[in-house]
């Protein structure tokens, strides 16, 4: 990033995660600087949408980039969101492993399809205008990040994927860019087939939501 010629800076939560995040995030403060490096932690975990609001707060540029810090989101990739923002002014830019040169490495064939499972049953219930629902590498204008996680009501793994619903239905600009997403060398991921479910009852949710928006919408415009 300092030969990229961008400024930037890092802003790492840590909710008390027991896997030494805290120690190693401090021994890169020491590298490279409290102004570059800055640690927010916290005393316990307390939700990916309130970690976020937990950055922001801190944050003092105009965008905001969102990342797994286990190096799965190569940050190879950063220079391509900000050029592609850049490109049209987007709102949002987001990773995607299925267009393009996009991909995963190191994931077996169960992964796969409950990822792809996933993010299907989303496709087919709403329409999002995007093909990777679930995925977390993202740039977002920092006043329209600050929005959307106001208008979320999700929790946990489905929170990405209203993001993204939630910026269609507010008319954000959505652009993507092709990654390849890297399984973690260290740790297991809590991924599993509750997460086709998870998604399933709540794209059908959103989707009545939506119906009932709209009817209701309809209704006032008939009055």
């Amino acid at each position: 990033m300092s030969d990229s010629g961008y400024d930037y800076e890092v802003i790492i939560i840590d909710d008390g995660s027991p896997d030494g995040t805290l120690d190693a995030a401090k021994q890169l403060q020491k590298i490279y600087g409290e102004s570059k490096i800055i640690l927010r932690p916290r005393e316990k975990k307390l939700g990916l949408g309130t970690a976020y609001i937990h950055g922001i707060k801190h944050a003092t540029g105009n965008f905001i980039l969102l990342m797994d810090a286990d190096l799965s989101h190569h940050p190879k990739f950063i220079s391509q969101f900000i050029e592609t923002q850049k490109s049209g002014n987007f709102d949002v830019v987001s990773g995607t492993r299925y267009v393009g040169s996009g991909g995963v490495n190191g994931w077996d064939f169960k992964r796969k399809l409950i990822s792809r499972g996933a993010n299907f049953l989303t496709q087919l219930l709403l329409r999002p205008g995007a093909s990777d629902l679930t995925g977390s590498f993202r740039l977002y204008k920092k006043d329209i990040l600050q929005k959307l996680i106001e208008s979320c009501v999700s929790k946990g793994y489905v929170f990405q994927m209203e993001m993204i619903i939630r910026a269609r239905q507010l008319n954000y600009t959505v652009a993507e860019v092709p990654i390849t997403f890297v399984d973690r060398v260290y740790g297991e991921s809590k991924l599993g087939v509750t997460l086709i479910t998870v998604c399933s009852v709540y794209s059908y949710k959103l989707y009545r939501i939506e119906i009932e928006g709209a009817n209701s919408h309809k209704l006032g415009m008939l009055s």
